[in-house]
């Protein structure tokens, strides 16, 4: 699940740090938990299935939150055409792609995978959609993540061209999907206006309406429910495709998108944990060690890496603390 980049000033109240801190972590640990809810999911119902259950029922918990707060619908068909967009690429192809996938890979890796969104989106801002420029160092990440997605898949032990490595390639076509997702939103609706809550709906609601209709082509099957996959496949769209967005909106909001965007670091922790202890999955060496050349590409990618240079007094000399005149110092957010 993607930290998405929405960064408008909108109405909304301002919350306070620790509430956004506590988002934050919410956010993180629901994200993180979904790819165990897929998993439970799977054992009675499609993925498809899991896919639409997942988009129907976020779209109705964040309906709901529309409907108290009385939001008005944007009126712009240029922000409808664009929010469509995204809809399909930020929900319907990716969730559909992650649902099948996991159906012949371990929740765990696929929640490392997931990790690989903020490299993603790198390539999509600055080769695809030309948001950004890319600098040396990030274009070094860019490549360190490259190889950590080998070393999570292992090509030294064989490569399995059968479902495993096809799943596999299927859920970095999702975080593909994010990536160019996350940097159209840069490139097209930055500007909207639009408040956290409204900007969640008309993602995951209109991902929820083209769902429905191809109802009759992907989730007209039959389904083996049991308490378990009903829980799952709730708190899978309730929270994790609905309020969890809320949240991180709210985050991106207050503390901006690249410190938001850390989310990135919890959920494959919260993912293979869960695996291992509740599944019983085996993790294999190089897919956390894979996982850790991920997060130290991300890291040159983001920026997060650059060498600190001293501030500068205004006769010119090295003075730690000191402000050079006419700085200008960037508020907190």
């Amino acid at each position: 699940m993607p930290t998405t980049a929405l960064t408008t000033s909108t109405p909304d109240a301002v919350p306070s740090q620790l509430s956004v801190a506590v988002q934050f972590i919410l956010t993180g640990l629901i994200w993180g938990s979904s790819f165990l809810f897929m998993k439970v999911a799977l054992e009675g119902i499609s993925p498809a299935q899991v896919a639409w259950s997942r988009l129907i029922l976020g779209g109705l918990a964040l309906g709901l939150f529309v409907t108290l707060r009385r939001e008005r619908l944007p009126r712009s068909a240029r922000i409808w055409g664009h929010m469509t967009v995204l809809a399909i690429t930020f929900c319907v192809v990716p969730f559909l792609l992650f649902s099948w996938a996991q159906q012949h890979v371990t929740s765990g890796l696929a929640s490392i995978y997931n990790a690989t969104t903020p490299i993603m989106t790198a390539i999509m801002a600055a080769l695809v959609l030309r948001v950004e420029k890319l600098k040396r160092l990030q274009v070094a990440g860019i490549g360190l993540g490259i190889l950590g997605v080998v070393v999570i898949i292992g090509p030294w032990q064989g490569l399995d061209l059968s479902q495993g490595l096809i799943a596999q390639l299927a859920i970095l076509g999702a975080t593909a999907c994010y990536g160019f997702s996350l940097a159209y939103m840069r490139r097209f609706v930055s500007n909207t206006g639009m408040s956290a809550l409204m900007f969640s709906f008309l993602n995951i609601g209109l991902g929820a309406a083209i769902m429905v209709v191809l109802t009759p082509v992907l989730v007209l099957q039959p389904v083996r429910l049991n308490p378990w996959i009903v829980v799952s496949v709730v708190l899978l769209g309730c929270l994790g495709t609905g309020v969890a967005y809320i949240w991180n909106q709210n985050t991106v909001r207050a503390w901006g998108p690249t410190r938001a965007s850390t989310v990135t670091y919890i959920t494959p922790l919260v993912g293979v944990v869960l695996g291992v202890m509740i599944l019983g999955e085996q993790l294999s060496w190089n897919e956390p060690a894979g996982a850790l050349v991920v997060f130290l590409g991300i890291l040159l990618a983001q920026n997060r890496l650059r060498p600190r240079r001293r501030p500068r007094n205004v006769e010119g000399t090295d003075e730690p603390g000191a402000v050079a005149p006419h700085s200008s110092v960037p508020s907190a957010r």
